[in-house]
């Protein structure tokens, strides 16, 4: 009977209206801490604090690990610290990590969907060593490649940037590499409508080239980056047997150049005898005279007919035009001794 009535006497506590005090402090939560103390240190678990740091090349490769974040600030972030990494290198002294560990990191943020992201590689890629680009210039056509015929026109566009700069620097690798004369041209070809199949009519819509806006400037852009592609594969070097000579251009060395040994191996590699049938586009065309006979074939003529559509529009346009143009005449001149501009007077 005791308990029963000590459980009621608590049930009407429950119930009971609290009277406050005017002037007594608030009760204290169960729990409430006072930190009202002063202390002279904090100690806090599972930190270590040590006077070495994390090294520069520890860091790098942490950046690198983080290219393939999924948000694109903390992307753009590690391309910011990589480039300013590599740029504060002294010179003569190595980078903190080789070429070879980087660019296969980096390479496929060409088709990143952020427009941030492409534009800070493009600057980290111009910070690296020119002189270590040119023996990975394939694997770095082939994902600019991609970009180039990617659906979104933005990635195009800094394709186009990135193409831009891998000729400049390893230029001479881009064109005698597997596959990048002609699948090169027959991309450019593709992007434009500039495609003709076996009977001469257009096998591809022709590309319009006075749209206003981002996409003609994509078009003039397109045409401007052919323009430097057969520049590199067709034009020959500023100096040559010719420039180091001298001053007896004539007899007895008239056309010396055709007379003295080559310097190429298989010089009748193009003649396939004894070979099975080979694949022009997977071709390695490491000589301008086979880049010269392979254009020919396979660009010239869409090239011309192109040309002259390019030069109705004008503006921008018909200054790339101009600027492909030349680079056909130049680059083709000497062509099985035929005068080549005639045939592409616009």
């Amino acid at each position: 009977m005791g308990s029963s009535a000590k459980k009621k006497k608590e049930k009407k506590k429950d119930f009971q209206k609290v009277k406050l005090r005017v002037g007594k402090t608030k009760a204290q939560a169960a729990n409430f801490t006072d930190t009202s103390f002063k202390a002279k240190s904090i100690v806090l678990n599972q930190q270590s604090l040590s006077t070495n740091a994390p090294s520069t090349a520890s860091q790098f490769s942490h950046h690198l690990s983080l290219l393939s974040h999924k948000a694109d600030s903390q992307r753009r972030e590690s391309l910011a610290y990589l480039t300013s990494a590599i740029l504060s290198t002294p010179n003569g002294s190595a980078i903190p990590q080789p070429v070879a560990v980087i660019l296969p990191e980096i390479q496929r943020l060409i088709l990143d969907a952020s427009n941030s992201v492409r534009h800070q590689l493009l600057k980290l890629l111009q910070s690296l060593p020119v002189a270590d680009i040119a023996s990975h210039a394939d694997q770095l056509l082939l994902y600019t490649r991609a970009g180039l015929t990617h659906l979104a026109a933005d990635i195009r566009l800094s394709s186009l940037d990135i193409f831009d700069w891998l000729l400049q620097v390893a230029g001479n690798e881009v064109v005698s590499c597997a596959g990048g004369w002609v699948k090169t041209l027959k991309c450019f070809l593709g992007l434009l409508g500039w495609e003709m199949d076996s009977t001469g009519k257009w096998s591809a819509p022709k590309a319009t080239l006075g749209k206003a806006g981002s996409q003609g400037k994509l078009l003039v852009k397109q045409i401007a980056s052919l323009a430097l592609l057969v520049r590199v594969g067709l034009v020959p070097e500023s100096v040559g047997f010719g420039a180091l000579v001298g001053p007896w251009p004539g007899f007895p060395l008239t056309n010396v150049d055709q007379h003295m040994i080559t310097q190429r191996s298989y010089v009748y590699r193009h003649l396939n005898i004894f070979s099975t049938p080979s694949d022009d586009e997977a071709e390695m065309y490491e000589d301008r005279e086979d880049r010269q006979r392979v254009f020919n074939e396979k660009a010239e003529t869409a090239i011309v007919s192109g040309l002259e559509q390019a030069k109705k529009s004008g503006g921008e346009a018909g200054r790339a035009a101009a600027q492909l143009r030349n680079a056909v005449l130049e680059g083709m001149a000497d062509f099985q001794g035929v005068e080549r501009e005639a045939s592409i007077i616009l």
